[in-house]
C-alpha cells in the first residue's frame, strides 16, 4: 500500500471513529432515559417511584455525594463534581423540598449549611447504587469479549483522550506522556501488590499446615534469617 492510499485509509478510519463517538454521545443521552425507567420500575415503593420521575442525573449525583460525605457543605460538593456553587444550591433546595435531605446549621455559624440525607434519601441512594451495580455487570460482560492487548489499547486511548484538546490543533504531547507514565506506574504498582499478595497467601497456607511445635521452629528460622542484625 503506497503512502497516498495509506493516508486515505487512515482518514477514512478517523472519520468513521468520529461518527461513532458522536453516536456514542447520543447513546449515553438516550440511556439517561433508560436508566430513569429502570429506577422507576425498581423503586421499592410508589413514593420513590414518583420522586424518580422528577429526579435528574445531577440531583442523583449530589444526593450520592451527600450520602457518602455527610454531614457535608456545598463547597465540598462543588469541588467533588466541578458544579458551580449556585448549581449545588439549586439542587440541594430541590432535594430539601422533596424531603430527601435535611439542612443542618453549625452552632455559632449560621452562614454555613451542612446537608444530611433523610431515610427517604438513603433509600434513593440504595436504589441508585443498585443501578450502578447493574451497569457495572453489563459493562464487564461486554468488555470480556476483548483480549488483554485490546483492553490495554482501549485504556491507553481513553487516557490520552482525557488529556487532549479537540479544539487546540496542536496536541499536548507532554500531557499525554505524563498520563501514560501515571497509567503505567499504577499498573506496575497494582501488579506488584498482586504478586506480593499471592506470595503472602502461599506462605500463610504453608504455616497453617504446621503444628504448634513446628510453627515455633519456623518462627525462629524466619527471625534468624530475615530479622536478626549481625555486626561485622
Amino acid at each position: 500500500m503506497n503512502n497516498h492510499s495509506g493516508k486515505q485509509n487512515k482518514d477514512r478510519l478517523i472519520k468513521a471513529l468520529m461518527v461513532s463517538v458522536n453516536d456514542l454521545q447520543h447513546k449515553f443521552q438516550r440511556e439517561n432515559d433508560e436508566e430513569k425507567q429502570w429506577l422507576i420500575q425498581n423503586s421499592p415503593n410508589l413514593v420513590i417511584a414518583e420522586l424518580m420521575k422528577d429526579m435528574t442525573v445531577k440531583m442523583l449525583h449530589v444526593l450520592s455525594a451527600i450520602g457518602k460525605l455527610e454531614p457535608v457543605n456545598g463547597i465540598t460538593i462543588s469541588k467533588e463534581f466541578g458544579f458551580s456553587k449556585g448549581n449545588v444550591s439549586k439542587i440541594t433546595r430541590r432535594l430539601a423540598d422533596k424531603q430527601i435531605i435535611n439542612f443542618e446549621y453549625i452552632p455559632d455559624n449560621k452562614k454555613e449549611v451542612l446537608f444530611r440525607t433523610t431515610p427517604l434519601g438513603r433509600e434513593i441512594n440504595r436504589l441508585h447504587q443498585a443501578l450502578h451495580e447493574q451497569i457495572d455487570i453489563g459493562v464487564n460482560h461486554f468488555l470480556q469479549r476483548y483480549n488483554d492487548d485490546e483492553l490495554q489499547f482501549l485504556v491507553n486511548a481513553l487516557q490520552e483522550t482525557l488529556h487532549t484538546s479537540w479544539i487546540d490543533a496542536v496536541t499536548n504531547e507532554k500531557s499525554i506522556a505524563l498520563s501514560k507514565r501515571d497509567l503505567y506506574t499504577k499498573v506496575e504498582i497494582d501488579t506488584y501488590k498482586t504478586a506480593v499478595s499471592e506470595e503472602m497467601n502461599e506462605v500463610i497456607e504453608m504455616l497453617e499446615k504446621l503444628d504448634s511445635r513446628n510453627l515455633k521452629k519456623a518462627k525462629a528460622i524466619l527471625n534468624d534469617v530475615f530479622f536478626s542484625v549481625y555486626e561485622d
